[in-house]
């Protein structure tokens, strides 16, 4: 029996380099983004073909993080409802956080076509289960509002329609989103890091960043691997932002996401599981998704497995037993591939873009729907460096608060744990 990986299942197709630093770094750019994951890429790309010197320094090598670790699930959606992003900024900037979701998609699926990444993508649709029947109430509502207001393509689906999308009697319904597909992020990934090199930008794996300072003429970076100097800097870190960038750190919430990938269980059983072949979300507190493997060979599902870090053995066996409660055909099914990664949050789960008190730029708390986002907000944050008018969304009006008691988040998550763990008894998961 092949013991189970705890490392992701999209590296068996797209494995991360294991050699370390080759290129020596340069000494002067004109701007240096940290972080080389979809928004580093994408913001130095976009900054090297107008012209710019770009270095991209990562600390571990590109697509280490949450970039190749998530779920491959693109769309055009935040995790918050237009009446509450309403109910705290108003209805002006609800519409247009909501506008830059659509947004997203549209650049993002274009970047893969005009670029010609090869990254499994389909436009596949995404099914949402009501896991409550008041929930599909909710969602009924939700689904109104993303049609009138930004003419999303979305359908209601009643409980007996649901074993078309998803051979499950777990969901009250739900809805389609038809604009939403399945990707293969650690190609997409790839297929930004060619285009970013191919451009031009130097990128720098197992480069730490340690500090940033001023000196008056240009920003100064310490490095694991000697000094930088830049005339501007992109933070694009997300949930692996560190102390370099202290006010960034403080205004995230860093939050464990786990995933796992099931043996292969041959093509006729999974389309018999997912007749739409759509990429599955829920509503109930565990936040589980799922999907076929784009090979069509497995199921890959991801949870709240914790909130906090615990180990990916543990983490397998809760997600598979939420997976075959969905889906209890599956019986005694094995893990073959078992991971996390880091999201980075903000207290309202909205992302966030724009310049801080020191100058530096950012682009970073997606929040758990990073797979549009995180290209499109690199690609609008490289505008905004440029001083262009394409830097401009509908994010900017909003400040990056820091969240409140922010060097004890690790002690309370135990906590905050047993708080969801009530709340999943409540909902019968």
């Amino acid at each position: 029996m092949t013991p189970m990986k705890q490392s992701p299942w999209w590296w068996e197709d797209a494995p991360r380099p294991q050699d370390g630093p080759t290129l020596p770094l340069p000494k002067d750019v004109d701007v240096l983004v940290v972080g080389g994951g979809f928004t580093g890429l994408s913001a130095a790309m976009t900054l090297v073909r107008a012209g710019r010197s770009v270095a991209v320094l990562e600390k571990e090598v590109a697509g280490y993080g949450a970039s190749t670790r998530n779920g491959g699930m693109i769309g055009s959606g935040h995790r918050v409802a237009f009446t509450e992003v309403a109910r705290q900024y108003g209805d002006a900037v609800a519409q247009a956080v909501l506008a830059e979701g659509k947004l997203a998609l549209e650049y993002t699926t274009s970047l893969i076509a005009d670029e010609d990444i090869e990254c499994d993508f389909v436009r596949c649709g995404r099914f949402r289960g009501a896991w409550r029947p008041q929930d599909y109430e909710t969602i009924a509502r939700e689904s109104e509002i993303l049609r009138e207001k930004l003419g999303v393509e979305v359908d209601m689906v009643s409980r007996s329609e649901v074993h078309r999308e998803v051979a499950t009697e777990s969901y009250h319904g739900g809805c389609i989103y038809h604009a939403h597909g399945g990707l293969h992020p650690a190609k997409l990934l790839d297929g930004l890091l060619r285009l970013a090199r191919d451009s031009g930008a130097g990128v720098f794996d197992r480069t730490e960043v340690t500090r940033v300072r001023y000196d008056e003429t240009k920003y100064v970076v310490d490095t694991s691997r000697g000094v930088v100097r830049a005339g501007e800097i992109v933070m694009a870190t997300n949930g692996y932002t560190t102390d370099a960038a202290p006010d960034m750190r403080k205004s995230l919430i860093p939050i464990a996401s786990y995933m796992i990938a099931t043996e292969p269980l041959g093509k006729d059983v999974v389309n018999e599981l997912f007749p739409s072949n759509r990429m599955i979300v829920e509503t109930r507190s565990r936040h589980c998704y799922y999907r076929p493997s784009p090979d069509g060979q497995r199921i890959l599902l991801g949870g709240r497995a914790a909130l906090n870090h615990i180990n990916t053995a543990r983490s397998a066996h809760v997600l598979r037993r939420l997976l075959t409660g969905v889906l209890p055909q599956l019986g005694d099914v094995r893990v073959s591939h078992s991971w996390l990664g880091t999201l980075g949050f903000t207290k309202d789960h909205l992302p966030r873009i724009g310049r801080n008190g020191d100058g530096i730029y950012f682009a970073m708390g997606y929040s758990g729907s990073g797979v549009a986002m995180a290209p499109y907000l690199g690609w609008r944050v490289a505008n905004k460096v440029l001083g262009l008018p394409e830097g401009g969304t509908g994010f900017d009006p909003m400040a990056f608060p820091r969240v409140a008691f922010h060097p004890f988040i690790p002690l309370g998550l135990p906590f905050v744990n047993m708080w969801y763990r009530w709340k999943d008894i409540l909902e019968g998961s």
